[in-house]
């Protein structure tokens, strides 16, 4: 084979070896158009078993902002980068039934400050498909579980809006905050929503679980994250990062609660 022209299927170059030495496709065998070839490749993609992925997420459960801070630093070799680890995380997200923390039953945005005017909203829309309340429930509960795997990252941008003003000191770029905050979301859908719905469903704790004990839950797991990461990403010290971080906090609750708020009126528009 090394010794063999090949002419590149993608770019036409003439070239020896198993890979063409212009844009590196590589040239394809029987062995590679084998079942257990392409079998390894289907459970590759549907397992992650990549050593890349896992180690990129233990470094965010271990190591917060390490991450992010060596994307923006241009090292990118050892790591998946945050944004491929969120959309690999966001698909498991997407596939399995998770704990509601970016996704919102009716019940829960009923809980929401705004709730008297979200009373009227589902009233007037509930007349106009011509159903009652408990079947519009149903209803608006099956089209936000979707729509919500699908707009996490709406959550991403907002939190990363006040990492601006937090640390504009800092000489970061814009993007390097969205880095940050897609590592975040990482950190997040990992332990908010698809290892803490494990945990629930093993031990049966479904029960245990409201609003409240899920925003404290979300407040701890969070601080954890903030005071970590601002510590590695932003350099941050001393009571200025206790500060900032409790202020980050404090900021990512309100940015969950516009998000749901932008996935209730995205929701209603839909049904």
């Amino acid at each position: 084979m090394s010794g063999t022209r090949h002419i590149c299927k993608s770019c036409g170059n003439e070239f020896t070896g198993s890979f063409c030495n212009i844009c590196g496709e590589k040239i394809l065998t029987s062995a590679d158009k084998s079942f257990k070839t392409i079998l390894n490749s289907v459970l590759l993609t549907i397992t992650f078993a990549d050593s890349k992925f896992i180690r990129t997420l233990w470094q965010v459960l271990r190591k917060p902002g390490t991450v992010a801070r060596d994307f923006s630093l241009g090292k990118r070799v050892k790591n998946i980068s945050p944004m491929s680890l969120f959309f690999i995380l966001n698909l498991i997200y997407f596939f399995f039934p998770v704990i509601q923390l970016f996704n919102a039953s009716l019940n829960t945005q009923l809980m929401s400050p705004f709730s008297g005017f979200y009373k009227t909203i589902i009233a007037t829309k509930a007349v106009s498909l011509g159903v009652d309340v408990n079947t519009f429930a149903m209803l608006y509960n099956l089209k936000t579980a979707t729509l919500a795997k699908l707009m996490v990252m709406v959550f991403v941008v907002i939190s990363s809006l006040p990492l601006n003003l937090l640390y504009w000191k800092k000489n970061k770029f814009f993007m390097d905050h969205v880095g940050y905050a897609v590592e975040l979301a990482s950190f997040n859908l990992f332990v908010n929503a698809i290892l803490l719905t494990l945990i629930v469903r093993l031990f049966g704790l479904g029960t245990y679980l409201d609003e409240t004990i899920l925003t404290v839950i979300f407040i701890s797991t969070n601080l954890y994250f903030v005071l970590r990461s601002s510590y590695t990403f932003y350099h941050e010290r001393g009571w200025r990062l206790v500060i900032k971080s409790v202020v980050l906090i404090l900021f990512l609750k309100v940015a969950l609660e516009i998000y749901r708020s932008i996935l209730f009126f995205i929701t209603v528009f839909m049904l």
